[in-house]
């Protein structure tokens, strides 16, 4: 496996999970009541702690001396790689769930599947987040089901968010040559292979919460290869503000 390969797919993991983290953690102080603040910074923590073991295994494997550190805070927008999904604003509470979900059941099986990896590193990670990533989804799937199926007002929110970040989604399964390489090596899934159990999942949660999936196909490309909105270019202006002005400051 060529490091440079290894190195990207790790980022796309890490990054991935460091953007939706600070999205997640934007909530804090400002949920709509106390153990939804308490529960949505919980999830930040898990995915800034798995960030962390992705982010470190990419600056390993680099070899550059880039560690989770640097990699997170020393990049600009361009050197991300990131799902564009994770990067959309938090939106409203409905929003901000939706875009949860939507991810929460790429993760599963795709963490499943990594548990398997040839690469005892990246087999150790998905062993761990995994149990995190299940809670994850399990309360993501419940929220989307009760606001869904709950007031006129919810309902409409649910679908609203549902209908603005549903083209974002197949940015996931869009297998691409370092898919493919990976798959190959017995290191990853191939992206593609991933899509039927999320879609078995979307589907059984949308029909519960009385939501309409949308029938487009269109779907929004970039991320992956450094191409963003310009949403993640002022979310990482404040992420990154404290060590671009005081560079290596420690405490």
């Amino acid at each position: 496996m060529a490091r440079d390969t290894l190195f990207e797919w790790l980022l796309r993991r890490g990054d991935t999970a460091l953007v939706l983290g600070h999205r997640v953690s934007e909530w804090c102080g400002h949920s709509p009541v106390l153990e939804e603040d308490i529960a949505l910074a919980n999830v930040a923590l898990d995915l800034i702690g798995q960030a962390r073991m992705w982010l470190g295994l990419a600056g390993e494997v680099e070899g550059k001396g880039r560690g989770e550190n640097e990699l997170a805070y020393l990049r600009d927008a361009w050197d991300f790689r990131n799902f564009l999904l994770a990067e959309q604003p938090n939106g409203d509470f409905g929003q901000t769930l939706m875009r949860q979900f939507l991810i929460d059941a790429y993760q599963v099986p795709l963490l499943e599947a990594l548990k398997s990896s040839k690469d005892e590193r990246i087999a150790a990670i998905a062993a761990k987040a995994g149990k995190e990533v299940a809670y994850h989804l399990d309360r993501s799937a419940d929220l989307v089901i009760r606001l869904g199926d709950g007031t006129e007002e919810s309902h409409r929110r649910m679908q609203q968010a549902l209908d603005a970040l549903w083209s974002y989604t197949g940015e996931m399964f869009a297998s691409d040559a370092i898919d493919t390489a990976m798959s190959e090596a017995g290191l990853a899934p191939d992206a593609a292979s991933l899509k039927a159990e999320w879609k078995e999942t979307i589907e059984a949660v949308l029909d519960e919460a009385t939501l309409t999936l949308p029938e487009s196909d269109f779907a929004h490309m970039g991320g992956l290869t450094g191409r963003h909105s310009e949403h993640l270019g002022h979310m990482l202006a404040e992420m990154q503000f404290l060590q671009r002005a005081y560079p290596g400051a420690t405490w």
